[in-house]
């Protein structure tokens, strides 16, 4: 009597963990993804796209995982629900690193912003300078010509920075900055070897 009380309760034992370890974490999925989810609002997919995509290949083999489970007679659940954890985790602490990525890139912005300010003033004194010879006033004119998509590429980057779009803006402004050192680049070499000559 007593041995069958106990195999009735170990068998009772198994069953009830069977069925936890059989039941989808779906608590756990709806948390994972409305982490992911929050993660994305903050732009993680824009300042921290490697990081995001990581998160988000993750959950996908997760989830994968998850239905494979939900088609056998025996499901286990666990190691799902462990990952699902970390992902959770994951997806907190990318969310939380792209907020300063962001604070970094927007800094980064102004601090180009301040580069190119500096180097079109100072290009704009050399080419008073340069040399105005008959190729040089063809030079010159091609030089402030694209001096003037540099000043509008600033000003584009400017609005996107306004609208707190601060990637595109440093893009835009790394562009803007390349093209004016190239500019500055050939006005100090053009009047150096004016300078050489005499």
């Amino acid at each position: 009597m007593k041995k069958t009380l106990l195999l009735g309760f170990a068998a009772l034992t198994m069953v009830a963990m069977l069925s936890s370890c059989g039941k989808v974490p779906q608590e756990k999925i709806d948390a994972a993804n409305a982490a992911i989810d929050s993660a994305k609002a903050a732009e993680a997919d824009v300042y921290l796209a490697a990081d995001f995509a990581a998160v988000q290949d993750s959950m996908s083999a997760v989830m994968a995982d998850i239905e494979v489970q939900k088609s056998k007679l025996f499901k286990k659940f666990g190691p799902a629900s462990e990952k699902l954890d970390r992902i959770l985790s994951m997806a907190q602490e990318l969310k939380v690193n792209t907020v300063a990525k962001k604070e970094e890139v927007k800094k980064e912005v102004e601090g180009l912003m301040t580069e190119v300010a500096t180097m079109m003033e100072e290009n704009g004194k050399l080419m008073k300078k340069a040399p105005r010879g008959k190729e040089g006033a063809a030079v010159l004119e091609q030089m402030k010509a694209e001096m003037a998509t540099i000043e509008a590429t600033v000003n584009e980057a400017k609005a996107l920075y306004d609208a707190g779009k601060y990637m595109d803006a440093s893009n835009k402004m790394k562009a803007a900055k390349e093209s004016a050192t190239k500019i500055n680049t050939e006005l100090n070499e053009a009047i150096a070897k004016v300078k050489g000559r005499k």
